[in-house]
């Protein structure tokens, strides 16, 4: 798929020079910190060396005080307290650290986790009928319940109370719940809204602390848990976030809690995990769990404290993401099928596609699949208990929680973000729906938003790569949303030897400059480049800087995100 390149705009030369010397870092890195609003010097020390200190404090979030208060009053009376959060990574992440600190302070405490299948996404009428028949008295809901007024009012009225901690858009009445933990409520004062679900619960264990003058070191032990939720959720890698990140990536890679380590270890991550490491080998595994079976599988895993009772869980959960990953790629190859056999799909600006013998559990993962190959807002939908229910993915730049909005009329019920949402409407009402979307999405979405960008960050020479070049570059993750690892282009470039391509999709090649410096590249998924490349073709590339290491020996190597064709 061809992508539009986007240089960054350009910034004041004298403003880049002033600032290089000012650091001591060549011209090329000033540009790139001050792309990114990092323009003095105490910014830049707070970017290169995140403090536990630059935490904010938590009772500025609005309702921690009542929220500590009712903990701590239900502790008092001895009352039973509920652990609640969803079946993907950022809920159970949330459910193993909020019950596994208050597991340490309190015995009558449990947690619960919905099945993906016969309960659904958010809190679920099965689990606030089991709280009051099993006698809880107060419910701590994790990464959901800010949009479970019905709910919460019914549980209310059994005799529940609820602490809500959620990162989602509330909406226009909030729920009756004792506290709601949420930094995206219009009247929060808490000076970051963008904390995963699992870091809203952190902010209240790190309020508990306060509290109760338990040293701030008790809470830092969870932030391993934090860093795969933020990474998993992807949520911006900014403010508050990339402190968090910062350190738990630090736990990850020293001493993680025996569940992530054994993942670490059925991952086969070699080298230091990073947050791609865990987007592509910690979390899949965690949400295969939900995904193929039950969700509860993942919190046993990450509740485990020793390496013997974390390894069975782990590779259980191995397991089922292996099975996830053969159920995807068969439903892909189906979808995929369908839009290419539509004689309309040329045209359309959406997709949304339904069979009802679709596995649930994966059609997000179908969704975002058929947006690489046909770059468009895409629902995929399946059969769930009589109902017709689905994911949506999103293009960038289009929110698509929106578009599914207008259509809210043929809906049993939908939630989510700008580029990620679920729906539930009736089976009948599937083709209405398809075509009020295509309605939606075409008068609403540009054709800027139908092609993928590529954001340039800066172009450079070959020659200007090196190993302290690299180094600085690296100095500036973690990486993620808001924070991306650095996409340089170098321009005028011919391959020093024939590339070869890997596993029928893949292209690994050597380049040179005009001044004869050359590099290895690898450009995942672009083995139709070969050809012109190996008939010694001028070529432009996108490309980030990364370290290979094999047998002992470090190369630079550029990891390629697209070629342009001169000519």
């Amino acid at each position: 798929m061809q992508k539009k390149w986007e240089q960054k705009p350009s910034t004041d030369p004298f403003k880049v020079e002033s600032f290089a010397k000012e650091l001591s870092i060549n011209e090329k890195l000033a540009t790139i910190l001050l792309q990114r609003d990092i323009d003095t010097f105490q910014k830049a020390k707070d970017f290169f060396r995140p403090s536990l200190e630059h935490l904010h404090d938590p009772f500025l979030m609005k309702d921690m005080q009542k929220a500590v208060d009712r903990i701590r009053l239900a502790m008092t009376n001895e009352e039973k307290i509920l652990i609640y959060g969803d079946y993907d990574v950022d809920g159970t992440t949330s459910v193993a650290l909020v019950y596994g600190f208050l597991s340490k302070q309190y015995d009558h405490l449990d947690y619960y986790i919905p099945d993906r299948y016969t309960e659904g996404y958010g809190l679920s009428q099965q689990a606030v009928t089991w709280a009051s028949e099993n006698d809880f008295k107060l419910v701590i809901t994790l990464d959901c319940g800010i949009k479970a007024n019905d709910l919460i009012a019914q549980g209310k009225e059994l005799g529940l109370d609820f602490v809500i901690c959620d990162h989602h858009l509330p909406g226009d009445q909030l729920p009756a719940a004792v506290a709601i933990l949420d930094p995206k409520q219009s009247d929060c004062k808490y000076p970051y809204d963008e904390l995963s679900g699992c870091g809203v619960g952190f902010k209240l264990i790190q309020a508990y602390c306060i509290d109760q003058d338990i040293p701030q070191e008790v809470t830092y032990g969870y932030l391993d848990l934090v860093a795969v939720s933020i990474a998993a959720d992807l949520v911006p890698i900014t403010g508050e976030n990339r402190v968090l990140a910062y350190y738990g990536l630090r736990i990850l890679n020293k001493n993680p809690r025996p569940g992530l380590k054994a993942l670490i270890e059925v991952s086969k991550i070699k080298g230091k995990v990073t947050i791609t490491e865990v987007v592509f080998g910690i979390a899949p595994r965690i949400n295969a769990a939900g995904r193929i079976d039950h969700a509860k599988t993942a919190v046993q895993l990450l509740l485990a404290e020793a390496m013997e009772a974390a390894q069975p869980w782990a590779i259980k959960v191995n397991e089922k993401n292996s099975t996830r990953k053969k159920v995807d790629a068969s439903i892909t190859v189906e979808a995929l099928a369908m839009i290419e056999g539509n004689v309309e799909s040329p045209e359309a600006k959406s997709t949304v596609l339904y069979k009802e013998d679709w596995h649930k559990g994966v059609i997000g993962i179908v969704a975002s699949r058929c947006i690489e190959k046909y770059y468009r807002p895409t629902i995929i939908l399946t059969e769930s208990q009589d109902k017709a229910t689905g994911s949506a993915r999103s293009v960038a730049g289009f929110d698509i929680y929106e578009a599914i909005a207008s259509c809210s009329d043929l809906l049993d019920a939908y939630g989510g973000h700008k580029y990620a949402a679920g729906l539930t409407l009736p089976l009948n009402k599937v083709s209405q729906f398809q075509k009020r979307f295509e309605q939606v999405v075409s008068t609403t979405i540009t054709k800027e938003m139908l092609t993928p960008l590529l954001s340039i960050d800066l172009a450079v020479e070959i020659e200007d790569l090196n190993e302290k070049f690299y180094n600085i570059l690296r100095q500036m993750g973690p990486f993620g949303p808001g924070n991306r690892t650095p996409v340089l282009v170098s321009c005028n470039l011919q391959a020093y030897s024939k590339a070869r391509v890997l596993k029928e999709e893949h292209l690994k090649f050597r380049v040179k400059s005009e001044t004869g410096h050359y590099f290895d590249g690898v450009a995942f998924g672009m083995a139709r480049y070969v050809e012109d490349i190996n008939q010694g073709a001028v070529f432009d590339l996108a490309y980030t800087l990364e370290m290979n290491e094999f047998r002992g020996e470090r190369s630079l190597q550029l990891m390629v995100k697209d070629i342009k064709i001169q000519g």
